[in-house]
């Protein structure tokens, strides 16, 4: 296994110079309110990629040979990874072929055709990151061409490490905790190895989406696993299987890995947009949305979150809306088997919600050889309304149903 190196680092830092951006370190002062800290955002989103992504992908590129860069280069990525390889061979005006899913949203293939122009050709295939990977990489080997990993990579892992070089330059204070986001692991391994070494005082936490949990599930077990099955809606942050060297180095010098559910980092996303005027994607998102966990260690403290990405998909507002609304308990979804008699829904309406819940969502379905009709119902609470009291009136007045919340293959029908 390749062996971590700070001066590595350093000279990473000088070779990004005319790339890379040094991104701020800024006080966010809603956050800082709410939980009676210093909370600083570095803020990695204003890359010319708007992600961090162009410091790992730089950097390896920059190490081959003449004669590999002549061959051209392979990349698989969701997206981020892919505008700093697109970016990296427009500068070095090399020939490249980035492999994505099919489900990447639409606006992070278009922004790695911006990026790369010419030099890049984009084949979309499979619908994980790992699918895509093992076509790149079978390519890749086809065509004699070098595979540029998006985090499985030592000179990947020191490009991203610049920023805790960067992050320790600009804090005015000791930083007491930081958080940062891992999908495969190439940014929380090259960080956390440089703060070990030189501020070890700091406690780095990983966070992961709840669906995709890899590396926490790879530290329990003690074991670098794959995960059989991933909820890809973080898709910046969800890999089956994050990187072996990756797995070494934040089993080693992360103090903690913890999770967050996709609804809470959609609500965050929200929150960042109306009250700080700031766009994150997913991923962007999910060391904000690992605050409330740390509540009352963090208070008084200096705090850093990591804002990794804003390649977010304006099409995806209303299901990041969606899902926000369910994780705050405010959404809600049945099946309803209304009796097939006239007055059963003026009934429901009248009789179950409240006067401030509204339907949203209503599909129903009438058999004439049917006692009664299914109805799919979306409901959005009053701000004083309680789920427990909307089933609790469906059972008195005898319609029976089945909340779809809970019921995940049901549920992602909807949403």
């Amino acid at each position: 296994m390749d062996s971590f190196n700070l001066n590595n680092v350093k000279e990473a830092v000088s070779l990004l110079s005319d790339v890379v951006s040094k991104t701020p370190l800024m006080r966010n002062v809603h956050k800082s309110n709410d939980f009676e800290a210093n909370v600083y955002f570095k803020r990695e989103d204003l890359q010319q990629v708007r992600s961090y992504k162009i410091r790992g992908a730089y950097n390896k590129i920059s190490s081959l040979t003449d004669d590999e860069l002549a061959r051209g280069i392979v990349c698989a990525s969701a997206g981020n990874h892919a505008q700093g390889v697109a970016y990296s061979c427009f500068m070095k005006k090399i020939k490249g072929v980035v492999f994505m899913p099919t489900p990447t949203p639409k606006q992070k293939i278009e922004q790695v055709k911006m990026f790369g122009g010419d030099w890049v050709e984009i084949i979309l295939v499979g619908d994980t990151f790992d699918d895509a990977s093992a076509d790149a990489i079978h390519y890749c080997e086809a065509h004699q061409m070098n595979f540029i990993h998006p985090f499985d990579d030592i000179k990947v892992i020191e490009g991203q490490a610049t920023i805790a070089l960067e992050l320790i330059d600009q804090a005015i204070e000791p930083i007491d905790f930081l958080f940062l986001p891992v999908g495969g692991g190439g940014l929380a391994s090259g960080v956390s190895s440089v703060f070990r070494m030189l501020s070890p005082e700091t406690k780095v936490i990983g966070v992961e989406p709840t669906g995709a949990p890899s590396m926490s599930t790879s530290i329990l077990n003690g074991v670098n696993t794959k995960l059989d099955q991933i909820d890809k809606f973080i898709d910046g942050a969800s890999v089956q299987k994050v990187g072996d060297l990756n797995f070494e180095l934040c089993k080693r010098n992360l103090n903690e890995m913890i999770t967050v559910d996709e609804g809470k980092v959609c609500q965050t996303i929200l929150d960042l947009y109306n009250k700080d005027a700031i766009v994150v994607e997913p991923a962007g998102a999910l060391t904000v949305s690992a605050l409330d966990q740390y509540g009352e260690q963090i208070k008084g403290k200096n705090v850093v979150c990591l804002i990794s990405g804003s390649n977010n998909d304006i099409i995806r507002t209303e299901e990041i809306k969606e899902r926000a609304l369910i994780y705050s308990g405010i959404k809600h979804y049945f099946i309803v088997r209304f009796p097939q008699r006239a007055g059963a829904l003026k009934e429901f309406i009248s009789e179950v919600l409240g006067p401030k819940d509204d339907i949203t969502h209503f599909e129903y379905s009438k058999k004439h050889n049917r006692t009664s009709g299914p109805a799919i119902i979306g409901l959005e609470l009053g701000s004083e309304e309680k789920i427990d009291s909307i089933m609790d009136r469906m059972n008195t007045l005898r319609f029976h149903w089945e909340y779809l919340n809970d019921n995940n293959d049901l549920f992602q029908l909807l949403i």
